[in-house]
């Protein structure tokens, strides 16, 4: 079993007046393979920073990131990512789509059309297949690009806010679904959100990230994960465990906002 190594990774940024910023400083966990962990935190804490650099897309100024023995330089096969807009291609078909990424890989068109209609069953979309993707809803879309992810068959999924623009009916619908997912496929998944709730709901581990220099302030493991997979998410988020931790995390956040307000109050004065 593969295990993602995040090892004492900072992250400086130049500015365009000759300044820097400190988006992380000294930020080491390590996840098991399969294991869900969702990353809170006040505006500018990194959490963006931090996945982009586990992605590849960004180098860290200083540590490292690792899948088991490899460290990572670069994106690669073995992560796959959700955009919190689905990032599809509007003049394909939503089987299209799914299979775009076996389809440049040069797969047989039987082993890629298999993939995708048992993808297709799985996010509940075996109806639309032959749909353009504008034809969808915000929801349906983040289910196309979730299927998509998954018929590449990373290792990690990182998801970056995939379901911050959906209505809030939706959202619980397609955090029921990620929940699904999750047990069903036995992928280790990173999951950055701006909702306590929803960070709450799907964490089986929980990090929340101070601000600048951003790093782990508090880490919880939490049950609701895996309540939520035989539970009405309705009835976890009504109960006193869920709403008592909902808020101590609320004023952790809070408190910190409070003083990245109060900070640049002082330097405007």
């Amino acid at each position: 079993m593969s295990e993602l190594l995040v090892n004492d990774v900072s992250m400086i940024f130049d500015t365009p007046d000759g300044g820097q910023v400190e988006a992380l400083r000294n930020v080491s966990f390590n996840l098991k393979q399969g294991e869900l962990l969702s990353v809170l935190g006040p505006s500018g804490c990194g959490k963006s920073t931090l996945l982009n650099i586990v992605a590849g897309f960004l180098a860290p100024t200083d540590g490292t990131v690792s899948n088991g023995s490899t460290e990572l330089h670069g994106p690669g096969a073995d992560r796959g990512m959700v955009f919190q807009q689905g990032a599809l291609f509007e003049w394909l078909t939503v089987a299209e789509n799914i299979g775009f990424g076996l389809t440049m890989k040069g797969r047989p068109k039987e082993e890629i059309a298999g993939v995708v209609d048992h993808l297709l069953q799985t996010v509940g979309l075996q109806d639309f297949g032959d749909k353009p993707i504008y034809e969808l809803s915000g929801g349906m879309q983040q289910r196309v690009a979730l299927a998509r992810c998954l018929a590449n068959d990373p290792d990690i999924i990182l998801m970056d806010e995939p379901l911050g623009a959906l209505d809030a009916l939706t959202r619980e619908k397609m955090q029921s679904l990620v929940l699904k997912l999750w047990k069903e496929t036995g992928k280790t998944i990173i999951l950055i959100t701006h909702s306590v709730e929803e960070a709450l709901f799907l964490g089986e581990r929980l990090f929340v990230m101070a601000p600048r220099p951003g790093r782990i302030q508090k880490e919880y493991q939490l049950p609701f994960a895996d309540e939520g997979l035989t539970k009405d998410p309705r009835e976890i988020k009504a109960s006193q465990e869920f709403i008592a931790k909902r808020e101590e995390v609320l004023s952790m956040i809070w408190e910190m906002e409070e003083e990245i307000m109060g900070g640049a109050e002082a330097v405007g004065a």
